[in-house]
Order: C-alpha cells, then structure tokens, then sequence
C-alpha cells in the first residue's frame, strides 16, 4: 500500500482500488451502530466484502456502488455466494449519477479529492441523521467519533 500511495498520490481524482477487510467492516458496523433497519450504501463498493458483512452479521441492507464492470461481476457473484442476495444488490454506475436521499449509513474507502467534490451531494441528498464513515480519509463534515482509521460524520 505504500508503494502503491507513492504511484498513485491520495489527492488523485481517480481512485485506485484498495480492498476492506473483513475485519474493517465489522469495525465500521459496529462504529456507525448499523443494525437491521439501516440502508447502507458503499459507494466505490469494490468487490462487496463491506456489505456482505454489514448483512451477514449485523442484518442490514446494503447497495454497493461500483464503476468499474470487472469489480462489479466480482461482487455480484460474492454476493450471491454468500447468501445475501435479498439484502444487497450491486449497481454498476457512477456514484456521482446515484441517488443516495434512502441511506442511512455510507461507507466509503476513496481518496481525498474525491471525498471533497461528495460533500455537496451528501448536504444536497442525505436525510439529517445520516451516517457517514469514511476509511483512512478525514473529510470536512461534522466528526461525531472516530476509531482508529475510521472517520463517522453526520449530515
């Protein structure tokens, strides 16, 4: 990952993918309080390891986000893999194109610039109350706790 920051800088307007873990996710759950009557939306959602967790274990609804159409097939079939299939649902598009107004949790793993040109749609779109976690990245919201990497905000 370091090499990695040094060929691709966090202030890049594309984001590179880095993978949550398993483990970060449970810890991003357990920070924003999701529980089974939470909508969550990962946006740059990756292969869908954060969702699939946040359904499997905390019993939440997920949407994941994801661009790039390798990642997408990836996470759909993940998904289906684990049994979440009527808790999560993958859509292929730009996050910048999607109405976020039913979450009640975001999560997002994306670099700087891009956490920056986000915070207008969230203030636009997002009901008051909802949660935003971001990993590794603060952005310029209201920061309501943080847990090592993890940043909780809300709107």
């Amino acid at each position: 990952m370091v090499l990695l920051s040094f060929v691709w800088p966090p202030d890049s307007p594309w984001a590179p993918w880095w993978r949550t873990s398993k483990e970060v996710a449970r810890k991003i759950c357990k920070l924003s309080k999701v529980g089974s009557s939470d909508i969550i939306y990962d946006l740059g959602s990756g292969d869908g390891t954060a969702l699939i967790v946040a359904a499997k274990e905390f019993g939440a609804t997920g949407v994941g986000i994801e661009i790039d159409p390798g990642r997408a097939f990836i996470s759909k079939m993940l998904v289906a893999k684990n049994k979440v299939s009527r808790k999560v649902r993958i859509e292929r598009k730009n996050f910048f194109d999607v109405n976020l107004s039913d979450a009640s949790v975001i999560f997002l793993y994306l670099v700087p610039k891009t956490l920056e040109k986000l915070i207008p749609k969230f203030r636009k779109e997002l009901k008051k109350g909802t949660k935003i976690v971001s990993y590794r990245y603060k952005m310029d919201l209201e920061l309501i706790g943080n847990s090592e990497d993890l940043y909780l905000y809300t709107i």
